[in-house]
């Protein structure tokens, strides 16, 4: 796909991090980059510096997802590029010992429903709404109308302890990958996942430096935390080169995450 100043983009969790990345690197390239976000001051923030637009978006709301498309659409015209990185979760063990009760307690099903909702219902919410929009562009000359790239994590593979509500939602991403893709082939629209390690964005900054250096340290080659900016210029190949098509890329320094 050729991307240029009449190419308009969606990037959801824009407004920091890996989303925040992506939105950069497709604006350098002239796209139309609408940023969906809860985050309002960094969501706007971001628009306004790479000449985009901002709509603030409930990833769990189809409401709030449709308002955003509708608002963007109006503004840039139909999308040609989706990239989904927003998310929200929680944390925690099946099950953990309680020390308050003296037992061990279960992860809640409610907690692990807000997971999957904020994760792997989110990205087939995203990525189906998009599709629909995308199904009325003119098609290019190989047929193609538009590509989605969702998020998904290393830990779809190599899940921790504590991470069976991210670890098995992120898994459940890339098994949407193929059958979307091919759900989607006639129309001409192409759907990929990227499968991140450790990158260095702002929640994983805050973390103590010793903890920081051990990463780093637990990367094979490059022995480093990935940049955000490695995220943007994957997310740009995967647009642009239209034979990727039902991949899920692990971006790692070959790292295999420890069970802990």
């Amino acid at each position: 796909m050729k991307i240029d100043s009449n190419t308009a983009a969606v990037v959801t969790g824009g407004a920091s991090g890996l989303g925040r990345a992506s939105a950069e690197a497709l604006a350098a390239t002239g796209a139309k980059v609408a940023i969906f976000d809860v985050n309002e001051a960094a969501g706007q923030e971001v628009a306004d510096a790479i000449g985009g637009i901002f709509c603030k978006v409930d990833i769990t709301s189809e409401e709030s997802v449709v308002a955003g498309f509708a608002k963007a659409r109006a503004a840039h015209g139909q999308e040609r590029i989706t990239v989904h990185c927003a998310m929200t979760s929680r944390r925690g063990k099946t099950l953990a010992f309680d020390k308050e009760a003296g037992k061990l307690k279960r992860l809640s099903t409610e907690d692990y429903i807000y997971g999957v909702q904020g994760i792997l219902v989110a990205s087939y919410r995203i990525a189906s709404l998009s599709a629909e929009g995308m199904a009325g562009n003119e098609p290019n000359e190989d047929g193609e109308r538009g590509c989605i790239t969702l998020t998904a994590s290393v830990a779809a593979q190599d899940g921790q302890i504590g991470q069976i509500i991210y670890g098995s939602a992120k898994a459940g991403v890339n098994g949407l990958v193929l059958p979307m893709a091919r759900d989607l082939s006639d129309i001409g629209i192409r759907v990929n996942s990227i499968m991140p390690g450790i990158f260095a964005t702002p929640l994983m900054l805050g973390a103590k430096q010793n903890v920081l250096d051990s990463l780093a340290a637990s990367v094979p080659f490059p022995k480093r935390l990935g940049k955000p900016e490695e995220f943007g210029s994957l997310v740009l190949e995967l647009a642009r080169n239209g034979y990727f098509n039902a991949q899920c890329i692990r971006l790692d320094g070959a790292i295999r995450m420890a069970p802990r």
